[in-house]
C-alpha cells in the first residue's frame, strides 16, 4: 500500500480513485482503468486491490464492530439519517459522476435513482429502531428472541447502478449493527467513491463502512474468502455467485446474492394492449441492463399483431445518444467487452436462423451503443431465450392461452421478477402465483416497497433482501429464555 493519490475530476466533482480503509484513503501500487462508456476513453487510474488491501479493510471492520453493535438501533439511527441527507445535498454530484462512469440516464439519476439511496437509509434506519423484540411464556419460562449484529459484513454489488444498489445492502448491514467492507464493480467504481466521502462528513467511526477498489477475480475473490468476516451479499452473474458461495460456505459464512433474471412479459387479449406495449418498448431503457428487466415478451396470439404494431410505435421512439442530453432514451452499454458479448448473442441467434424483427446490429450513435433489438425465436430452447443477454435485446413468442403463458413464463432457469398485463383481477391472481419469481408485477413495473421481500428463485439467487429479512440476515438470532419467579 502507498500515500493516496490526488483526487481526480469526473464531470467538474473530484473524486478519489482510491480505497477507503478504517477512516482514511489508502493507495495500492498497482492501478486498473476506468472507462466511460460515453466517451469510450479512461477518466480514472483506480488503486487494484490485492490480498493485503482487502485484509487491513476487513480488519478495519472487525475492530471497528464492537463499538458500533454497542450503539443499538438507536444510536445508529442518527449517523444513517446523517448520510441520507448528505445524500440528498449532493444528488448532483453522485448523478453526474455515475452517468459518466456508468452512462445511466441522467435524468433517471438525478430524479430518482440517487435520492433511492437515502431513502434505503432512512428506511433502514427506522425500521431497525422500530423493531419488537418478540416474547411469550412457555414451560415455565420467560421467552424473548433478540437480534444481535452479526459481525462484518462483505458487500458486492455490480456495474449497473452501482450507487443505489451498494446502499441497498449497505443500509440494513449497518443498521443491523454491521460493520462492512465494500467492493463496488471495477467497471462502475466512482459513485461508491464517493458515498465513502460522505459516509466520513456524516462522523461514522472509523472501520464502520470500508471500501475496496478492484478487479472481482482479485479482490473480490480475497474478500468473500476472508475468515473473519460473518456475512456476504453479492449481486451479479449466476457464475460468479457460484464461486462466491462456495468461498463462504468453506467459512461457515451465510450468503445472500441475486443473480439476474430472464423475465417474461405476459400480454393477455384482454390487457391494456396500449399500455403493454409501451411498457415492452421501455424494457430498452438503460441499453436493456436491468435485472428485472421483462425480455421475453409472451403475447396472446389473437393480439400478437396489434401488439406488435404498437411495440414497434414505441420503440421507433427511442432515442440512442448521449445520457447526459434530455432527448436521450436509450444510453451506451458499459464496456466494449460487455458490447461484444451482447453482439455475440444477437449473431448466434442470426446463425441459427432465428427472425431479428428490429435492430440487430452496432448503433452509429457512438463507439458502445447497441441497437434496440426484437427476436422471434424458432424455438424456446434457443440460447437467446434461456440465457441472460444484458443488453437492448428482447424475443417476442405468442402463446394460446394462460396455460401455455405460465409454461412459458417458467421455462428457464432464472426466477427473478415477471410482468402481466390483463384487465381480470382472477387471472392477476392465478398467473401472478403461478409464475416462478421473487417478485410479479401486474399492469405496472419497477414499484418498489422498501419493506417487501426481494430476490431470486432458480438461479436467480438465494435469500432475500427487504425490510426486516434484510435485517434478520445481517442479526444472529437468540433465545432468550429465563425461569419464571427466579428473577425480580
Amino acid at each position: 500500500m502507498t500515500t493516496a493519490a490526488e483526487r481526480v475530476r469526473v464531470a467538474g466533482v473530484e473524486v478519489s480513485p482510491d480505497h477507503f480503509i478504517g477512516g482514511e484513503r489508502v493507495a495500492s501500487p498497482r492501478r486498473f482503468e476506468d472507462i466511460s462508456p460515453i466517451t469510450n476513453e479512461p477518466i480514472a487510474e483506480v488503486s487494484r486491490a490485492g490480498e493485503a488491501e482487502v485484509d487491513a479493510a476487513v480488519r478495519a471492520a472487525r475492530d471497528a464492530f464492537p463499538g458500533w453493535a454497542a450503539l443499538g438501533p438507536a444510536g445508529r439511527a442518527p449517523y444513517l439519517h446523517r448520510l441520507a441527507d448528505l445524500i440528498d445535498a449532493n444528488v448532483e454530484r453522485l448523478a453526474a459522476v455515475e452517468c459518466m462512469d456508468m452512462a445511466m440516464l441522467l435524468r433517471s439519476l438525478r430524479a430518482r435513482v440517487i435520492r433511492r439511496g437515502a431513502r434505503n437509509y432512512r428506511a433502514y434506519a427506522d425500521l431497525a429502531a422500530s423493531y419488537e423484540e418478540r416474547d411469550w411464556r412457555s414451560q415455565g419460562t420467560w421467552n424473548r428472541v433478540q437480534r444481535m449484529p452479526a459481525g462484518p459484513a462483505a458487500i458486492i454489488t455490480p456495474w449497473n447502478a452501482p450507487f443505489m444498489l451498494s446502499t441497498w445492502k449497505t443500509a440494513p448491514a449497518l443498521a443491523a449493527g454491521c460493520t462492512v467492507v465494500l467492493k463496488p464493480a471495477e467497471w462502475s467504481p466512482l459513485s461508491c467513491s464517493l458515498l465513502a466521502d460522505l459516509v466520513a462528513e456524516a462522523g461514522f467511526p472509523p472501520g464502520v463502512f470500508n471500501v475496496v477498489q478492484g478487479i472481482g477475480e482479485e479482490a473480490g475473490a480475497a474478500l468473500v474468502a476472508h475468515p473473519l468476516l460473518r456475512r456476504v451479499s453479492f449481486t451479479g452473474s449466476p457464475e460468479t455467485g457460484r464461486s462466491i458461495g462456495v468461498a463462504a460456505a468453506k467459512n461457515l459464512v451465510p450468503f445472500t446474492a441475486e443473480l439476474g433474471g430472464k423475465g417474461p412479459l405476459i400480454v393477455f387479449e384482454d390487457a391494456d394492449l396500449d399500455a403493454a406495449a409501451r411498457r415492452a418498448a421501455g424494457q430498452y431503457d438503460d441499453a436493456g441492463q436491468v435485472c428485472l428487466a421483462g425480455t421475453r415478451l409472451l403475447v396472446q396470439e389473437s393480439v400478437a399483431e396489434e401488439f406488435l404494431e404498437l411495440f414497434h410505435r414505441y420503440a421507433d421512439e427511442h432515442v440512442l445518444g448521449d445520457p447526459r442530453s434530455e432527448h436521450t432514451t436509450v444510453s451506451p452499454l458499459i464496456h466494449p467487452d460487455h458490447l461484444r458479448r451482447v453482439e455475440g448473442f444477437v449473431e448466434r441467434a442470426r446463425r441459427e436462423g432465428h427472425r431479428v424483427l428490429r435492430g440487430g446490429r452496432r448503433s452509429p450513435a457512438g463507439p458502445l451503443f447497441y441497437q434496440p433489438t426484437l427476436i422471434e425465436p424458432l424455438s424456446n430452447d434457443a440460447e437467446i431465450v434461456q440465457r441472460e443477454v444484458f443488453g437492448p435485446v428482447l424475443t417476442l413468442q405468442t402463446f394460446a392461452d394462460e396455460e401455455e403463458a405460465v409454461s412459458l413464463a417458467n421455462s428457464t432457469e432464472y426466477g427473478l421478477s415477471g410482468i402481466v398485463y390483463t384487465s381480470s383481477m382472477g387471472r392477476a391472481d392465478r398467473v401472478g402465483r403461478a409464475v416462478r419469481a421473487g417478485v410479479v408485477w401486474v399492469n405496472t413495473f419497477l414499484v418498489r416497497d422498501l419493506t417487501a421481500p426481494f430476490g431470486g428463485m432458480g438461479i436467480s439467487g438465494i435469500g432475500r433482501e427487504g425490510g426486516d429479512y434484510a435485517l434478520d440476515f445481517y442479526s444472529d438470532l437468540k433465545t432468550l429464555q429465563i425461569l419464571e419467579g427466579s428473577t425480580r
